[in-house]
């Protein structure tokens, strides 16, 4: 089953690349700050997304590593940082 789900998910991973030469390099391309506001962001880009194809939640091309770590902060601070705090014991 170990293997199966391995092999499925290395297969699954093929799909994830992208053709450098259909994106088009601007001089200024999104990092780090972009990053964290489009995650910051994500939920109403989603929703405006599925009623406008010219809406996207993630800008391409970017910085590589630094956006996608500001992105995921931006995401996991505005969903992840309410559960956390939800999930504290109040003293009555």
């Amino acid at each position: 089953m170990l293997a199966a789900t391995a092999l499925a998910l290395l297969a699954l991973s093929a799909c994830a690349s992208q053709v450098p030469a259909a994106v088009e390099h601007g001089t200024q391309v999104p990092g780090f700050w972009w990053g964290l506001w489009h995650g910051f962001v994500f939920p109403f880009a989603w929703i405006g997304s599925l009623f406008d194809p010219d809406i996207a939640v993630y800008a391409v091309p970017n910085t590589g590593g630094w956006y996608d770590f500001g992105f995921f902060l931006g995401v996991t601070v505005l969903g992840g940082g309410s559960w956390f705090s939800s999930k504290k014991k109040r003293k009555s």
